[in-house]
């Protein structure tokens, strides 16, 4: 599969590496676009047995989630939010993991080789700016470890924003 870097077996060290590596490479940049593009290649080239990894930004006009930096195929442009994994996250403020994406009411399928997911809110001063979005073909293979992680790695990208 793909991957950049040989992270450490142990998840929660392999996330302390990435932290490291995100905190480099986002160093001395503020802008939204440039960091979140930087973070979805590291995450996809990074972390085994994903299929996409990349943002959803809020649409200040329409206050949809729209379609920002990713890695891996094409995707849905426009997720109403409450709508799916990615919006259900956004209108919680929470992380959602989801073990089986096929069980999930309302689940958008992008891609359909998709099996689980784990959705990130990203919030700044209060105001919610979209949503990290991990997908990986294999079934379960998100966990509350890996939610704890990207959570760490999501604060670094809100702190580059200043």
């Amino acid at each position: 599969m793909h991957t950049l870097t040989d992270l450490p077996a142990d998840k929660s060290a392999a996330y302390a590496e990435l932290a490291r590596s995100l905190r480099a490479l986002l160093e001395g940049e503020r802008d939204l676009v440039a960091n979140t593009a930087n973070m979805a290649a590291l995450l996809f080239w990074s972390l085994r047995d994903l299929n996409w990894a990349g943002f959803y930004l809020v649409e200040p006009e329409r206050g949809d989630l729209l379609l920002g930096p990713f890695q891996g195929k094409p995707a849905c442009v426009r997720i109403p939010i409450g709508r799916g994994v990615c919006g259900t996250a956004a209108a919680r403020h929470e992380t959602v993991v989801v073990p089986d994406v096929h069980a999930f009411p309302g689940h958008i399928a992008c891609d359909s080789a998709s099996n689980s997911e784990v959705v990130v809110p990203i919030v700044h001063d209060g105001t919610l700016l979209g949503v990290l979005d991990l997908d990986s073909p294999v079934h379960a293979r998100f966990d509350e470890t890996d939610a704890r992680g990207l959570e760490a790695l999501v604060r670094i990208l809100v702190e580059s924003l200043g």
